[in-house]
């Protein structure tokens, strides 16, 4: 999934697949809750990222008529889920657009966030980022990252809790903790104009209205207008918002596109995805109170069955099956039994409904992590084969995967397979950006591979890998 590769440290012709592609987007090898998190570390700052497969799959399918129209269809930027509950969203080049969870918590209808990817599209497409551009164009995340907060122009997020992270599917928000200082990109007022018109270009191709971008500008006007001192980062970070909505609102109202409402399954998606986020990122009371036993609707019932799992409730599991039932060909309802069932200390049982989620989205890498988890996680020996082979599956189809290294390494090491394992770990680890000790391991894993082997070089090139310098911050 992730196709981001950072510069290496010198010219090395066989500088390995995996080590090119090592990314900051890893999660701890504790699961914890379905949403997965992964705090990336840049300049002493925390970046909290958020790995949720239904969530990805909304923004890609919200984003996908957008880039067609933009002309940039065949080079995607990566979406990226930022754990901070902030209206947010950045790119920091052509390859990458950072999403605040806060986006899709805040805006009540798809189209207010595709207004936000749209903008930042006219962006990646008006080449507004000649500035990071030459730095980051092959730059790994946490580079990425690195010179953005060094600069002050991006988001250092919302930090916390207990430090552990999730794995799996389903998004961890890290619970409550300190929120770090955090904007967007600082663009010239020109560029921001031409982004939004872009924006209303790329709506106007698609057929799609520009209510909500409107909707999102009024939003962000009445932060500056009532809570400057505690404003969002997103009005602060750009011209006036309510200069914005006047530049926009004539030509908006005149598209034959104006008046259409939100396709009705892109909103059930929505609201959906809200819900989950809201229930993961909230206390149990806090998402029953939202989401009280009076509301019926699938939105409701899909928070109180994660508020359920997350309190370690008995009757967790009950609730999600009554989920399965009214959608029986659901995925991710399968994927959340999972969760409750290896959470709750039965990683075998789980190992069933990660299977069922697979059948629906056999190339889904995030359920071959929950998959592979499981297999690990039931101490069954000869379960170690079969986990093998799905974690490495999975890092082939998305090598940023932090705890799919770590479970593949416990399962070489139950095999008696230590150069391996030490491998894995190194590979782990990098992808956190803990780059030090990623050193560490491939060494010791070099003394026992034979010389020359692929995994002697990829081992070799972790070793002998320097990240990029970062420029300093002001």
């Amino acid at each position: 999934m992730h196709q981001l590769e950072p510069v290496p440290a010198q010219p090395r012709a066989r500088a390995s697949h995996l080590v090119r592609k090592a990314v900051s987007l890893a999660c701890s090898a504790a699961i914890l809750l379905p949403l997965v998190s992964a705090p990336v570390q840049a300049q002493g700052r925390s970046l909290p990222l958020v790995r949720d497969a239904e969530t990805e799959a909304l923004l890609r399918d919200y984003a996908k008529p957008i880039f067609k129209a933009a002309g940039i269809s065949n080079s995607e930027p990566e979406i990226i889920l930022v754990n901070n509950k902030s209206f947010n969203a950045f790119v920091p080049d052509s390859r990458r657009m950072f999403i605040n969870i806060g986006v899709l918590l805040e805006a009540e209808t798809p189209s207010e966030v595709i207004g936000v990817i749209a903008h930042e599209t006219g962006h990646i497409s008006g080449r507004h980022l000649v500035r990071l551009r030459s730095a980051a164009a092959n730059a790994q995340i946490i580079a990425v990252i690195g010179m953005i907060l060094g600069a002050g122009a991006a988001a250092a997020g919302a930090a916390a809790g207990s430090g552990q992270a999730a794995s799996g599917g389903a998004a961890a928000v890290l619970g409550s903790g300190a929120v770090g200082q955090r904007s967007l990109l600082s663009y010239q007022r020109s560029e921001e104009a031409s982004a939004d018109r872009a924006a209303l270009k790329y709506l106007n191709a698609t057929g799609q209205s520009a209510r909500g971008m409107l909707k999102t500008f009024e939003r962000m006007s009445e932060q500056q207008f009532f809570a400057r001192k505690y404003a969002d980062p997103y009005a602060q970070s750009h011209p006036m918002a309510q200069d914005r909505y006047n530049s926009l609102v004539n030509d908006a109202q005149k598209s034959k596109y104006f008046n259409k409402q939100d396709d009705y399954v892109l909103q059930y998606r929505h609201d959906q995805v809200r819900a989950k986020l809201f229930a993961f990122s909230n206390h149990p009371s806090s998402t029953l109170r939202a989401y009280p036993r009076s509301d019926k609707s699938p939105a409701a019932q899909y928070a109180r069955a994660i508020a359920a799992m997350k309190s370690r409730g008995k009757g967790a599991v009950k609730e999600i099956d009554a989920l399965i039932r009214t959608q029986p060909n659901n995925p991710y309802y399968y994927e959340l039994k999972g969760q409750a069932l290896l959470e709750g200390g039965d990683p075998k049982s789980a190992i069933a409904p990660f299977r069922k989620a697979l059948s629906f989205k056999p190339q889904e890498p995030q359920f071959l992590v929950w998959l592979g988890y499981s297999l690990v996680a039931s101490n069954n020996n000869a379960y170690l084969p079969e986990a093998e082979r799905v974690l490495k599956q999975a890092i082939q189809r998305d090598p940023n995967s932090g705890v799919a290294y770590s479970q593949l390494a416990i399962a070489h090491g139950r095999q008696g397979e230590r150069a391996e394992a030490d491998l894995a770990t190194a590979k782990g680890l990098m992808v956190i950006g803990d780059f030090q000790s990623a050193k560490r391991y491939a060494a010791r894993a070099q003394k026992s591979l034979k010389r020359g082997t692929p995994a002697w070089l990829q081992a070799d090139d972790i070793v002998a890998y320097k990240p990029p310098d970062l420029p300093k911050g002001r």
